[in-house]
């Protein structure tokens, strides 16, 4: 039994000293296959002027740490095994790895030897890396393996602008340059290509590139000495960042210092409308998009959310499988972005509602819109827990250094502190926190890239802030939430309204990552919706909670009432519950229903008429909130017997059910004729969402005094405004 030990022994000792540093073969790594963020994929090796693919046998995450610092991140975070990210073609040129974790490079690495392996493709190995990168990420040229003399540093990549472009913001034009051994250096343009440009202007926010004067560059470069980096780009113009390119030949430079055409590159970008170029002093106004086929719905910064796309007039998500960073890179550039920088899956920016439009999306890279890839019309199988998200490159408009929160107990709270011009110079100054709300907070956390607001503060006076900064410098801030700074929403100019003064009554905010979302299920409403005369002697206790109109005061109690009746149920598809914004010690108890109602303003159930004026409402405006039902898998946490927690989780619902009290609008009083049923949840933003279009569900309907119809029930978001009309069912009338 000794023999064949001794063997082995000697064998790996042989393998080792056959590998050591002098006959190391010369290998560079690549990230490739199913990827959905740039620091993950399958680990590729090129050797040999040939791509292959590394056997998951006997590898480890100490190997997966060998190769992320090898592509220049700082680390590994885990593996994966079974061709997770696809399978590779070619070679497998590794198997059987085994490192230490100490190795500069896999090929220091024991195994089998360049190129022999007994592996399937199927079995191809990939690392999902450290997203930070190593300062000084040493590139190796791939071209001829020649890289025993080779030290290259690259530490940082800019868009350097000339003297006439350095006040615009964003920064769309410039000089590419390279940062190495802590020197900026310029591109030779040698070898350099348009999908170049497409790589660099994607990772800094823009989706194109254009044609420059390329006389003025020309000009300033002959005056200028030259600093070139020594190393020509190959992309393919669907990289996320330019590192990820394979490196062309190295150029020698002439001795006058110049290369080839003796050009350093310049590229110019394209920004999306949103953000086009203003002086350093302003930002334009927030605009509203025309419609598209694509749209990003619950993320809470600029630039990312779940995608949707629009299909016979009707929004739905799209599937996770095989969501790669090349379909989101085609989404975020429709939008006006650059390129992404992550596409996420699971439902990570929440869940949607309604269908699931498109499933195993593939995309070249190039195409114009999302709707352009191919994809898979059958979407069985795929539930929302699986609506793909992006999160994509944006262009730096400088909006953080224009506001800051003070005082607060972390980074995410504080008092609202803003940068203006004032007699000429720029001075930190309080907002005026009269009619200062959810909204306006969601635009001030999202200015800051801190995500969602939590909390919206008219009173700050516990918190302490900069005593420079106490005189109130912006008055009248009423925002639409579609901003992305809070100068863009509209508010007084030069001239400061206050009323109550700064100080105590400056504005404040609570930022958070994530948010609830409440939706109404609009086909249940449609589908419990009918009239019902019910006698006033079995209304008094809806009538003391105001659940009727004003003239069922006047009514003896034989008199009856017609209501309008239905079932709501409400989901909390966000990624935090929903919680009321009062504490216990401001519930209400409501003797008649024997329950604590948390939130004194939930919903709005009213009738409208076409042109928009309320003609009957159902005065439904306290709640008590719980869940009635989860999702499979989840537990309830919240519920209102016993002065109970009140709440909605997420993946659960509240269900009112049509025969409960005040579920109804009353509309004794309403002509025949058609109208529009509405409900709004959360009419006053009370409490922070993640999307607060969908919190309004309509019906159109048709009372003709006895009956009522409704049909094309819908929440807000969910269809395109031109959806033709569709035929309801008819509801018939009911008696008690």
């Amino acid at each position: 039994m000794a023999f064949p030990s001794a063997l082995c022994i000697f064998s790996l000792l042989a393998l080792v000293q056959a590998q050591s540093e002098s006959q190391q073969p010369k290998i560079q790594l690549r990230l490739a296959g199913n990827k959905r963020k740039h620091y993950e994929g399958r680990l590729e090796v090129f050797y040999n002027n040939e791509w292959g693919t590394i056997c998951d046998d006997d590898f480890s995450i100490l190997a997966a740490h060998v190769a992320c610092r090898e592509l220049g991140f700082l680390g590994a975070v885990a593996w994966s095994p079974s061709a997770k990210f696809g399978q590779g073609e070619g070679r497998i040129w590794l198997d059987n790895v085994h490192c230490t974790g100490r190795e500069k490079s896999l090929a220091e690495c024991p195994s089998n030897g360049i190129g022999v392996s007994d592996c399937r493709h199927s079995e191809d190995v990939g690392v999902i890396c450290n997203q930070k990168r190593i300062p000084g990420h040493r590139f190796i040229n791939t071209m001829n393996n020649n890289v025993e003399t080779l030290e290259e540093r690259v530490e940082d990549i800019r868009i350097r602008p000339i003297s006439s472009h350095l006040k615009r913001i964003p920064i769309t034009e410039g000089y590419v340059e390279i940062k190495e051994r802590g020197k900026w250096r310029q591109i030779c343009d040698e070898e350099w290509t348009p999908l170049n440009n497409r790589v660099v202007c994607g990772m800094y926010g823009f989706p194109g590139e254009k044609n420059y004067n390329n006389k003025v560059y020309k000009s300033l470069s002959m005056r200028k000495k030259k600093n070139y980096w020594g190393f020509s780009v190959n992309c393919t113009g669907n990289e996320a960042h330019l590192s990820s390119c394979r490196l062309g030949k190295p150029l020698e430079p002439k001795r006058n210092g110049t290369c080839g055409r003796g050009l350093p590159v310049v590229v110019s970008c394209v920004p999306g409308r949103a953000f086009a170029p203003s002086s350093s002093t302003g930002f334009r106004k927030a605009y509203r998009p025309e419609q598209p086929l694509v749209r990003l719905r619950g993320g809470s910064r600029i630039g990312e959310g779940r995608v949707e796309v629009l299909k016979n007039g009707v929004w739905g998500t799209v599937c996770d499988d095989n969501w790669n960073l090349r379909a989101a890179t085609i989404v975020c550039r429709e939008l006006g972005f650059g390129s992404a920088k992550e596409a996420l899956t699971g439902a990570k920016l929440g869940q949607g509602m309604g269908p699931v439009h498109m499933n195993e999306v593939e995309c070249s890279g190039f195409e114009k819109s999302l709707t352009d890839c191919y994809f898979n019309n059958d979407a069985l199988g795929c539930s929302h827990e699986e609506d793909a998200s992006v999160r994509c490159n944006i262009p730096a408009m400088g909006f953080q250094k224009r506001i800051r929160l003070s005082g607060g107990r972390n980074p995410h709270e504080g008092r609202v502190e803003v940068l203006t011009e004032k007699n000429g110079s720029l001075v930190w100054g309080t907002v005026c926190s009269e009619n200062w709300g959810m909204v306006e907070a969601m635009v001030v956390c999202r200015q800051l890239g801190l995500g969602f607001a939590s909390y919206a503060f008219q009173e700050t006076w516990y918190w302490a802030g900069d005593a420079s900064a106490d005189n109130v410098v912006m008055s009248g801030v009423r925002c639409s939430g579609t901003e992305m700074s809070l100068p863009q929403c509209l508010h007084h100019g030069k001239h400061i309204s206050c009323p109550k003064g700064g100080g105590r009554f400056a504005a404040g905010v609570t930022c958070s990552d994530t948010a609830p979302d409440l939706v109404l299920n609009a086909q249940l409403v449609e589908q419990t919706t009918y009239l019902e005369d019910r006698p006033m002697y079995a209304l008094q206790c809806a009538l003391e909670e105001n659940c009727l109109s004003s003239t069922a005061k006047k009514n003896d109690h034989s008199s009856y009432r017609r209501l309008l009746r239905f079932s709501s149920q409400i989901h909390n598809v966000g990624l935090t519950d929903f919680r009321p914004k009062l504490g216990y010690h401001a519930w209400t108890w409501h003797e008649c229903h024997r329950h604590y109602h948390s939130m004194e303003v939930f919903t709005h159930y009213d009738l409208l008429s076409l042109n928009g004026t309320r003609v009957a409402e159902g005065h439904k405006a306290s709640f008590c909130l719980e869940d009635t039902q989860c999702d499979e898998g989840i537990q309830k946490r919240y519920v209102c017997a016993n002065f109970g927690e009140q709440g909605i989780t997420v993946g659960c619902w509240d269900t009112y059910r049509h025969d409960i009290d005040c579920q109804w609008i009353d509309i004794t009083d309403v002509k025949p004729g058609d109208y529009i049923f509405q409900v709004v949840i959360n009419p006053n933003y009370d409490v922070a969402e993640s999307d607060y279009s969908n919190n309004v569900m309509k019906c159109k309907c048709r009372y003709d005094g006895y009956r009522i119809w409704t049909y094309q029930c819908h929440t807000g978001g969910s269809r395109s405004s031109d959806t033709d009309e569709y035929p309801g069912m008819s509801n018939q009338l009911h008696f008690r």
